[in-house]
């Protein structure tokens, strides 16, 4: 029997993942008590800031139980639901995880997502509720709650403080006793499942993989199946949860290798790494089976402040693309911005850490334009087309229809905010389709609604509603018919491309007073007075006025006849005129952060 387990921790965000994870790492002495930060494995400062776990985080860990050292290999998940594609991966490289549960919050939305996920794939799952050092719960109604989803009794549940370590040892106990260990079969040909990657300026594009086939060893030729690339190990070795050389990995370990390729598009999330001999002597060598590709359904423009860091930012891309292989890139050019990057996330708080990381670690200055769906559009010649940016939308007279992307949205309350969340989610074009009472006092509703409305402001007013108490799971359904438009923004009667943007028909003057409100308040005023419109179809629709500068050109005299100052005044407003018929604008980088980042003054 093999002494190897692999595992992950599933659950809600903030339910106490790393802080388990750290626990785990101070019983096995992987990390000696001293040098025990909190959240350890959260390396990331975005992680620390936040408090929360944006990357999995792997890690071997060793542990005597009955005179015997097992290796276990545990992946510390995140717990956001923006994040399942790096939970789906962690799964596959697992054959358990224990599914965390805070016992002040109970069951959450994120906790069946993950947990359907962990079923899907056919893990052993270990129920477990945290937190039990606080006193303000109602522990047998969660025990009920955790039973009824896993389908085991209540006495099979763990109750764990990650805090304060208690039952956190014979959790590990329970996870060799119960997850399998992984079928070894060293002997056939080298199959390594890459789940994810980085990259190093000394040894290249670092595979994190996990072995299930065969043995791979420093300076072994190695072959990517699906890229159809060779190249030579320089290193190996596993997560300490720094990265350790030991030489070789086996097969049911988990570990990276140092590829020594340069080219970052080289290596792909899904592959499967092979020993080249195999593919010289044509054995047929089976890809493992990979992850399906992630689907962004979120998309912004992305251009360097500075045009001279294009090349930069092009470099930084393919970089972070490695470790986060859930967005996408293209390259696109704007008018009043020059070159950039159309970039696709899976969710808006993907979209805020992908922009953070870009400025943080790569130091890049960006502008970035308003977040948007996808459209699939039928024209009157019905060409279907899909648009994810204002400018590529066509004229009114050019469409037959246009369909929207549509999710189906969980919401998972306490009954004493039913009311308040079903008065509110008709603001946002939802059609409630599902309600289910669970135990403990939870009420599971189902909605169906476009994602545009999901990526505003929803999740905010939603824990409003809720005061915070309420949480939500979304999955995309499929595209329907919708009416939206487009608003055009003019900037002293000059269109602005990259201010464009899409909204529902019903709400079109609303956003667009909305719109000329606040590109009022931010834009800096000039010599001559600014007009600022919003115009659909041609049709100006919403308009707000900059007043010019004011100098005081009267300030030098003193006393005398007014007359004086009355040429003075007249002479000024000629001026004035004068420029704005030859003036242009030219708006400046921060206005497109206040706008698009909803920073403040």
């Amino acid at each position: 029997m093999s002494n190897i387990r692999n595992f992950v921790i599933i659950a809600h965000i903030d339910h106490g993942k790393s802080t388990l994870a750290d626990r785990f790492l101070e019983i096995t002495n992987t990390i000696s008590k001293s040098k025990l930060e909190n959240q350890f494995l959260d390396k990331m400062s975005l992680e620390k800031e936040k408090g929360i776990t944006i990357k999995m985080h792997p890690c071997q860990m060793k542990y005597k139980l009955n005179d015997t050292e097992y290796i276990l290999n545990l992946i510390d998940t995140p717990g956001h639901a923006d994040f399942n594609y790096e939970v789906s991966r962690a799964l596959k490289a697992v054959e358990g995880a224990i599914l965390l549960v805070d016992v002040t919050q109970g069951v959450q939305a994120q906790t069946l997502a993950n947990l359907y996920l962990a079923q899907k794939q056919g893990l052993k799952i270990i129920g477990c509720l945290n937190k039990i050092d606080l006193t303000a719960f109602n522990r047998d109604e969660i025990k009920k709650d955790v039973s009824r989803i896993l389908n085991i009794e209540e006495k099979d549940i763990f109750m764990v403080s990650a805090k304060t370590g208690e039952g956190v040892d014979e959790l590990l106990k329970k996870v060799i006793e119960y997850v399998e260990p992984p079928k070894i079969s060293n002997d056939k040909p080298l199959r390594a499942l890459i789940f994810d990657s980085k990259f190093d300026p000394y040894r290249g594009v670092l595979a994190y993989v996990r072995v299930f086939d065969g043995e791979v060893k420093n300076n072994d030729d190695i072959y990517l199946l699906m890229q159809k690339e060779k190249s030579k190990v320089i290193e190996c070795g596993i997560f300490k949860p720094d990265l350790i050389v030991t030489n070789n990995l086996k097969s049911g370990e988990i570990g990276w290798i140092a590829t020594g390729l340069k080219d970052p598009g080289l290596v792909k999330v899904g592959d499967t790494i092979t020993l080249k001999k195999y593919i010289d002597d044509n054995q047929l060598v089976e890809p493992l089976a990979g992850y399906k590709e992630p689907q962004p359904m979120v998309f912004s423009g992305f251009y360097p402040e500075s045009n001279d860091e294009f090349e930069l930012f092009a470099k930084s891309l393919a970089k972070l693309k490695l470790n986060d292989a859930s967005f996408t890139y293209e390259p696109e050019a704007n008018e009043a911005l020059g070159r950039g990057f159309r970039l696709g996330f899976l969710g808006i708080l993907h979209y805020e850490i992908i922009t953070l990381r870009l400025q943080r670690e790569y130091g890049l200055n960006l502008i970035t334009t308003i977040p948007m769906v996808p459209y699939k559009i039928i024209l009157l010649n019905d060409k279907e087309i899909f648009v994810n940016k204002p400018n590529d939308f066509p004229e009114n007279n050019q469409i037959k229809l246009i369909k929207e992307p549509y999710v189906e949205l969980k919401i998972l309350t306490p009954s004493k905010y039913l009311n308040s969340i079903i008065s509110l989610m008709p603001n946002f074009r939802a059609t409630q389709t599902h309600l289910e009472t669970l135990q403990s006092d939870l009420i599971l509703i189902t909605y169906e609604l476009p994602l545009s409305e999901l990526i505003l402001d929803l999740y905010d007013s939603l824990k409003s509603a809720s005061q915070g108490f309420a949480s939500m799971i979304y999955e995309i359904l499929d595209y329907r018919e919708t009416d939206v438009q487009k608003l055009d923004v003019l900037v002293h009667h000059e269109k602005e491309e990259s201010l464009s943007f899409i909204v529902p028909a019903a709400r079109v003057e609303r956003e667009a007073k909305k719109l000329t409100a606040r590109l009022k308040e931010i834009i800096p005023p000039q010599n001559f007075a600014l007009a600022i419109q919003v115009a659909r179809d041609g049709l100006i629709i919403s308009r707000e006025t900059i007043p010019a500068l004011k100098k005081d050109v009267t300030g030098y005299l003193y006393g005398g006849d007014r007359t004086r100052k009355m040429k003075l005044w007249k002479k000024q407003q000629r001026g004035k005129k004068r420029l704005a018929s030859i003036g242009t604008v030219n708006i400046p980088p921060e206005v497109y952060h206040k706008l698009f980042l909803n920073k403040k003054d």
